[in-house]
């Protein structure tokens, strides 16, 4: 059974950071490009980051660009997203996916 699990979510004062994990299990992780989505209160769910197999490239959304970066991990079959310099619109719960399977999400909140 595949499985992907985020956490790291939070409240945070704007400036802040946080990093947010997904953790994968039940599949073969090196087989996909691991995606970060967000879903912000009222709005539809948008890319945020994306990583290819063996971590050699990455993508991200322009609102997200020189703030958030995405790693992996494989030994430990765990992606992770560091996001520096939080904005208030960054507020929403974010998901990890592997083009197939979606985490539960985590929240992540920024207060102004």
């Amino acid at each position: 059974q595949v499985q992907l699990v985020e956490s790291g979510g939070g409240l945070v004062q704007a400036g802040g950071s946080l990093r947010l994990s997904c953790a994968a299990s039940g599949i073969i992780f090196d087989n996909y490009v691991i995606n970060w989505f967000r879903r912000a209160p009222g709005k539809e769910r948008e890319f945020v980051a994306a990583i290819t197999f063996g971590g050699s490239s990455t993508h991200y959304a322009d609102s997200v660009k020189g703030r958030f970066t995405i790693s992996r991990d494989r030994a430990k079959k765990t992606m992770y997203l560091q996001m520096n310099s939080l904005k208030p619109e960054d507020t929403a719960v974010y998901y990890c996916n592997n083009g197939e399977n979606w985490g539960q999400g985590t929240q992540v909140t920024v207060s102004s």
